[in-house]
């Protein structure tokens, strides 16, 4: 089993049976497995954040539930996905430090979440950032709208179809 269907299937037990899963408990009683895309190791990018023009004051990105929810730019990643450059912002928690990659692309409304999904770069000790697509989840609030969820900025929104990650959960409470 590899790396990432450990995680998959880690993931699909957190959510059946935690405590603490995103799903209502009548929701756990029906689930069977979230839905992915095939591993894709072409949405798989070791990049270097483009830090120029970037201020590290903190922004204000809007949420699901009109909460506004604080990050900080670390800096634009670009990349290729089937031969259309994309550009996208990736910003750390403030007090936290973890990279967060919020973003929307060509499948959400279709066969992803409409929102958007997200991502948590990798940091490598020679700077450079891991962003992996296979690693793409849906944010709590596509499962349960008790959760409140930070929108994609505009930035961070691209037609470009990026199938790989979660797809959209069917069973939303």
């Amino acid at each position: 089993m590899s790396r990432l269907e450990r995680f998959r299937t880690n993931k699909d037990k957190f959510f059946k049976e935690h405590e603490n899963s995103p799903l209502t408990p009548e929701q756990r009683d029906r689930f069977e497995k979230l839905e992915y895309y095939p591993e894709d190791e072409s949405l798989r990018f070791e990049v270097e954040l483009d830090t120029e023009g970037v201020s590290d004051e903190v922004v204000t990105l809007g949420t699901t539930t009109g909460e506004p929810k604080e990050f900080v730019p670390a800096g634009r990643a670009r990349f290729e996905v089937n031969g259309e450059t994309v550009s996208v912002m990736v910003y750390r928690e403030p007090g936290r430090g973890r990279y967060f990659l919020p973003f929307r692309d060509g499948t959400a409304g279709e066969e992803t979440y409409p929102v958007g999904r997200y991502l948590d770069p990798q940091a490598k000790p020679d700077g450079k950032l891991i962003i992996d697509f296979n690693m793409a989840y849906n944010p709590y609030c596509a499962y349960n709208d008790n959760f409140t969820c930070p929108i994609p900025p505009f930035e961070n929104v691209t037609k470009t179809p990026i199938r790989a990650g979660e797809k959209s959960y069917p069973d939303k409470a």
